[in-house]
């Protein structure tokens, strides 16, 4: 099978644009390849995507070039109740920077905010397959609800996942952290690292966010590794490879089906 790359730039929307296009340049000089666009209907409560026509012609360029739409939260803020524990904690507050918007919503919440979301996308004429939880964190109540949807697809850190047939297939991801100097080193030192360490992997992810296009040396390390990446991956958008992912299950199905039984001849 050819090894396959899915690049996605996470946080879209009208108050982060400006540093997406700057990503969407960098990732189109090295090739065009087709992107995932994990797009946040009101990012932080900062503008809602369909009040913004000119946001809104820019989305509908990159769709019809190839670019795929996937709704990524509705807010992208962790809005729950206070954190239970340390690890609790840890994981709500500080490694996600209060951005796991549905890491402990209940299936109502979750729900309500899930049809907004999809809702507002319908409003500006975009149709969505897959959900990708903010910082990947989905609580009990997240994945109930996503599984009463028509969506096709939600990924974690780590895997893609088929919400209807409920199965994943490995997929890890790269990114970086932007949040300060030392992180910033520490990626641009990582990537390479990962990238090699992963080579084997038939599906890598890549997740670009908007804080990456502020920093020079980081757009530096990423264009080396995506360039590397894209010359010996076939790039497409995490629809289309859960929609490959699925053909090969159903063919290996087959094939153990048709395995002739003991005696046969």
């Amino acid at each position: 099978m050819t090894p396959r790359l899915c690049i996605a730039i996470h946080d879209v929307a009208p108050a982060t644009w400006p540093a997406c296009e700057r990503l969407l340049a960098l990732v189109d000089a090295i090739g065009a390849p087709p992107l995932t666009l994990l797009v946040v209907p009101d990012w932080h409560r900062r503008g809602p995507i369909d009040a913004d026509p000119a946001f809104r012609r820019a989305i509908d360029a990159r769709v019809d070039r190839g670019d795929e739409v996937a709704l990524h939260g509705l807010v992208h803020l962790d809005e729950a109740g206070p954190p239970h524990g340390v690890l609790d904690r840890l994981r709500r507050r500080v490694l996600t920077a209060d951005e796991g918007e549905f890491a402990a919503l209940d299936e109502a919440e979750a729900s309500a905010r899930i049809d907004a979301g999809l809702q507002r996308f319908a409003q500006c004429g975009w149709s969505a397959q897959g959900f990708v939880p903010p910082a990947w964190l989905a609580g009990d109540g997240a994945r109930t609800a996503l599984a009463r949807t028509a969506l096709r697809w939600t990924s974690t850190h780590a895997t893609l996942e088929d919400v209807r047939r409920r199965w994943s297939i490995a997929a890890p991801a790269l990114g970086a952290s932007a949040r300060s100097a030392w992180r910033r080193r520490a990626s641009r030192a990582w990537l390479p690292l990962a990238a090699r360490a992963w080579q084997a992997a038939p599906l890598l992810r890549v997740a670009l966010h908007p804080a990456d296009a502020a920093h020079a040396d980081l757009l530096d390390g990423w264009r080396r590794v995506l360039a590397a990446l894209l010359a010996r991956r076939e790039a497409l958008t995490k629809s289309a490879a859960i929609a490959h992912a699925g053909v090969a299950c159903e063919i290996a199905a087959r094939r153990v089906v048709a395995l002739p039984t003991r005696g046969s001849t």
